[in-house]
């Protein structure tokens, strides 16, 4: 993409003095902190008082703006965006068309992908471990990422493993309930 498609998905305005093609070739604004421009690639743009830095990578027509912050290992590709004062740090991966904004911090392993919700998902801070509609049909507690009827399947083999009590074995079935009566 050349400065002048640049200014226009940037809604016109910005003056060419402003910005620096990256090495990857992607767009940085002054305004911005890079530390590896061969990391921003394709048409990706990192602008406002961002910071990308620790081999963090950003690519696609993704963009990292306001006061965000994209480091360690993690990667925004796609159509995503990070903005606000959002963190994406460890190994984590913002995708597709996904929105990270706010005060939100995505971390560890953690994916946010496969579009946008049109209300939050539906999240509950469980006595063991956090449950949430991870993404349309899947339901991820702790660090597992299943779909709702995998759950049915394969809750009962990993509540044992993880020493569950068959009090927390009633509580996350009746969270399973709640998710598949309510959530997408």
């Amino acid at each position: 993409m050349k400065f002048k498609e640049l200014n226009e998905k940037m809604g016109g305005g910005e003056s060419e003095s402003d910005w620096r093609r990256a090495s990857g070739g992607g767009w940085i604004h002054r305004s911005a902190t890079v530390e590896q421009p061969e990391n921003i690639k394709e048409n990706a743009r990192v602008f406002g008082n961002a910071q990308v830095c620790d081999g963090a990578r950003v690519f696609g027509d993704a963009r990292v703006f306001g006061n965000a912050q994209v480091f360690g290992d993690a990667r925004v590709f796609g159509d995503a965006r990070v903005f606000g004062n959002a963190q994406v740090f460890g190994d984590a991966r913002v995708c597709d068309g996904a929105w990270v904004f706010g005060n939100a911090q995505v971390f560890g392993d953690a994916r946010v992908c496969d579009g946008a919700w049109g209300r939050s998902p539906l999240f509950i801070v469980g006595s063991r471990f956090s449950l949430t509609n991870a993404k349309p049909g899947y339901l991820q507690i702790g660090c597992q990422c299943l779909t709702f009827s995998d759950w049915r399947k394969l809750g009962p083999r990993l509540a044992e493993e993880n020493d569950f009590t068959p009090e927390e074995i009633a509580e996350y079935a009746a969270y399973l309930d709640l998710f598949e009566k309510i959530g997408k």
